[in-house]
């Protein structure tokens, strides 16, 4: 199955609508499916619920979307580096469902794998644990925490073949593989596309099964959040 779309906006066109909760990979701005978040913007949908570590800067990655004011909530485990995001929720105009980022983890992770709600010490006893069931085990308190099932993600790859099959790039790969199995309908961004048998299976970080679309972006900007430099000869 050739699962290759010409282009993001292709890729998007049937399956995003207003009010839709979807995933985005990245960490900061590393491994950002940074064509898929611009076609995102362009399609014009609003009230997103959008599922992600952060939310980018003020005018890169997610931070183009809070820009635009297309994502009504958002979920996600760091809030810093984006002063829009910080206006935003101050004056009540962005929800925020703020979640340690091991648990968001693994919430995806256990979306991702049919198992609808766990049981974890991260939170208990702050606000985290608030409106939650508490349990006791082995003398421990732990709150009950759901996992995440979104209707869309969204995820950025090194390389993929035509079946799906997807390597990433280093510390790339960070949230992208739990992103990419939560979700109903997965979409995946790319530098470079490969035949059918030219990953060798164990180069291969995330099945094929999971991706249903693939978008190649052989050139992203890849910005980077905070350069830090010294002087030459230091």
């Amino acid at each position: 199955m050739d699962k290759l779309y010409p282009c993001a906006q292709a890729a998007l066109q049937d399956v995003v609508r207003d009010g839709q909760t979807l995933a985005v990979g990245g960490f900061g701005l590393c491994g950002i499916p940074e064509a898929l978040i611009d076609a995102l913007r362009d399609s014009g949908v609003r009230d997103l619920t959008a599922i992600s570590n952060n939310a980018g800067v003020d005018d890169f990655g997610l931070g183009k979307l809070l820009a635009t004011r297309q994502i009504r909530k958002m979920i996600a485990s760091y809030v810093g580096e984006n002063k829009e995001f910080e206006r935003q929720y101050l004056a009540g105009e962005l929800a925020l469902e703020f979640t340690p980022q091991g648990t968001l983890a693994e919430k995806l992770r256990a979306g991702g794998a049919g198992i609808p709600a766990f049981f974890t010490k991260t939170g208990v006893g702050t606000q985290v644990a608030e409106g939650k069931e508490l349990r006791e085990f082995d003398g421990e308190t732990y709150v009950l925490e759901r996992s995440l099932v979104p209707e869309l993600s969204l995820v950025k790859a090194d390389v993929a073949d035509r079946a799906g099959n997807l390597r990433f790039r280093y510390t790339a790969r960070n949230f992208n593989p739990a992103v990419a199995m939560a979700g109903r309908l997965c979409i995946a961004e790319v530098e470079r596309i490969v035949e059918n048998g030219e990953l060798a299976p164990d180069d291969i970080h995330l099945p094929g099964i999971y991706v249903h679309r693939i978008v190649v972006n052989p050139s992203p900007e890849k910005r980077i959040e905070k350069r830090t430099v010294r002087a030459q000869g230091a």
